[in-house]
């Protein structure tokens, strides 16, 4: 069955190659990730997501969907690329303090919709990354450490499964799937909406304090003290920074769920560094949290990688703070415990962390790969203080779903991949079928 028989099959649009527009449809939001997709189709609602299902299960193809493409990894070659911008239903029921949206919806609308309400989703600290990738990868952002991973908030999933069959997936209907689905990535279904629970946030203090390098080992031993006692409201992260033209910075980012006047005593000691090139602190909404890092909103190129630490210890501060920032343009550091190292009965497959701290790091393709090197280099030097399963939405092109998660883990959610689609016709980002 050739591809050009998926126009007459389903009612949805579809771009094939050589088309006008094919290309820019292609390609994902990280646009260092080139991707060689059989077709593009740009859905409408849930029965087209059906349509091309069951086209791709008669004609033995495999269906990969994208919101966004911040998570490509160019692993789709010869799939059909199935774009949901247009599912983009937002939905707040404030009384019940629950949010309903398509999964074409970004957080920044969620947050923005929320905000006036006094309430907050679970989002990111990137406004224009889709709820539903981020939330079916578990999900970790500024609220983590009070509230946990985004997936355990979410109350129900609308779903298309491999044979293009529609379903409510909650607790009760279908507890193995809905266990999968809340941080085991998107390998299972095809989710269209997600049902999830809000939180109360009336106020919220934040913001970024920057210095040049020549701080940097302030700010990390501040970083330290502040991540070793901060309570559960309070996320703060290190970041590290060599932007190409510039002078290299070190800042502190932060986020507090409460009263502007406890969140500016609770940092007070970012005060006793001298030598502030920026400050950003002040009230916040939960609309405004993309304010915090500032995090490029338009496509643009990176490579990453993310790990787990166990400490901060001689080898991390040698290796991570030390070192200079080059060739890399950012290294983050990220406090991490509170709910999160918590077990709690029901959640899903994104388990507990009991590592404290994560290492992110980023830089720009480059001919001379030398921003992979300094990655390999990185990890070799930090051996040992990197463990533990990372959170599936910190996984990288060329890395294994095997990198995310537990061998048990990892079991169940090969079981429940073989018996939902055992074809193969959903390809997630990082499939955990291999």
């Amino acid at each position: 069955m050739g591809i050009e028989e998926l126009r007459s099959a389903i009612r949805a649009s579809v771009l094939l190659p050589g088309d006008a527009g094919f290309e820019q449809a292609a390609r994902p939001w990280n646009v260092a990730v080139a991707q060689t997709v059989a077709a593009v189709v740009e859905v409408a609602d849930a029965q087209d997501v059906a349509d091309v299902l069951q086209y791709a299960g008669r004609a033995g193809r495999q269906v990969v969907t994208q919101p966004t493409g911040h998570g490509a990894t160019g692993d789709i070659d010869n799939a059909i690329l199935v774009r949901t911008g247009a599912l983009n239903r937002l939905e707040i029921d404030a009384e019940r303090r629950v949010a309903r949206v398509g999964t074409g919806v970004q957080w920044g609308a969620v947050q923005t919709a929320a905000a006036v309400h006094g309430l907050t989703g679970l989002a990111g600290s990137n406004p224009v990354v889709g709820v539903t990738g981020y939330t079916l990868g578990g999900g970790v952002g500024w609220f983590a450490r009070k509230y946990g991973w985004a997936a355990n908030a979410v109350r129900a999933f609308e779903i298309v499964d491999a044979a293009g069959q529609r379903a409510r997936v909650t607790a009760d209907t279908d507890p193995e799937l809905f266990w999968a689905l809340r941080g085991g990535g998107g390998d299972f279904a095809i989710v269209t909406d997600i049902e999830f629970d809000l939180f109360p946030l009336p106020q919220l203090y934040g913001g970024r304090v920057m210095w040049s390098a020549e701080r940097t080992r302030e700010a990390f031993d501040l970083f330290t003290e502040l991540t070793a006692d901060a309570p559960a409201e309070l996320s703060v992260w290190l970041q590290r920074y060599q932007i190409p033209g510039l002078a290299p910075t070190v800042a502190l980012d932060f986020a507090y769920l409460g009263d502007p006047s406890e969140g500016r005593e609770l940092t007070r000691r970012l005060d006793t560094i001298d030598g502030v090139l920026a400050d950003t602190r002040g009230a916040l909404t939960p609309a405004e949290i993309g304010k915090i890092t500032a995090e490029p909103t338009d496509p643009s190129p990176s490579l990453s990688r993310g790990e787990l630490l166990t400490d901060l210890g001689d080898a991390v501060v040698k290796t991570v703070i030390d070192a200079p920032t080059a060739p890399l343009l950012n290294i983050q550091l990220r406090g991490l415990g509170g709910a999160l190292a918590e077990d709690r009965p029901g959640d899903g497959a994104r388990g507990s962390v009991s590592e404290p701290y994560a290492l992110y790091l980023l830089g720009l393709p480059d001919p001379g790969n030398a921003v992979r090197a300094r990655f390999g280099e990185i990890l070799d030097a930090l051996g040992p203080h990197i463990t533990g399963a990372k959170p599936y939405t910190f996984l990288a092109p060329g890395e294994s779903a095997a990198a995310a998660f537990d061998s048990e883990t990892l079991a169940r959610l090969r079981s429940i991949k073989q018996d939902r689609d055992p074809h193969g016709v959903i390809r997630a980002n990082f499939p955990v079928h291999g």
